[in-house]
């Protein structure tokens, strides 16, 4: 196993909060539904009706509200909602109920399982790196 240096460690946040202050829910919506999580994904997804908020854009959007310096379902609902306006996409509501009720909706064990796939990814991306 590889062991974290102290200059490695301060990279890896510095890197992350970089990601944090850049990324939008497309972001992570983006990183989900490309090669190295796609398939993980896929294999999560509960059982679902297409909704206002389906499950890979409620995680998407949830990632976001939690790498957020403001966590409040309202920012990420409201930046949700620019960002469709944006892309072209219709308007939507801004009320955050459809938000909470999708989150709750996510199967702990869909984020749990794409959380160690990600980690194992990021892993052999930086075992291979150091070699």
């Amino acid at each position: 196993m590889n062991s974290i240096t102290p200059s490695s460690a301060s990279h890896q946040r510095h890197r992350l909060a970089h990601y944090a202050r850049s990324c939008n829910s497309y972001s992570y919506f983006s990183l989900l539904t490309g090669d190295t999580l796609l398939d993980e994904v896929e294999s999560q997804l509960p059982n679902h009706r297409e909704r206002r908020y389906p499950p890979t854009e409620t995680l998407s959007m949830f990632l976001a509200q939690a790498m957020s310096s403001d966590r409040n379902f309202q920012n990420i609902v409201n930046q949700s909602a620019v960002d469709r306006v944006i892309a072209g996409l219709p308007k939507v509501s801004t009320r955050t109920g459809g938000y909470c009720r999708a989150r709750k909706r996510l199967p702990t064990s869909m984020v749990s399982a794409l959380t160690s796939k990600l980690v194992r990814s990021i892993d052999a991306s930086s075992s291979t790196k150091d070699q």
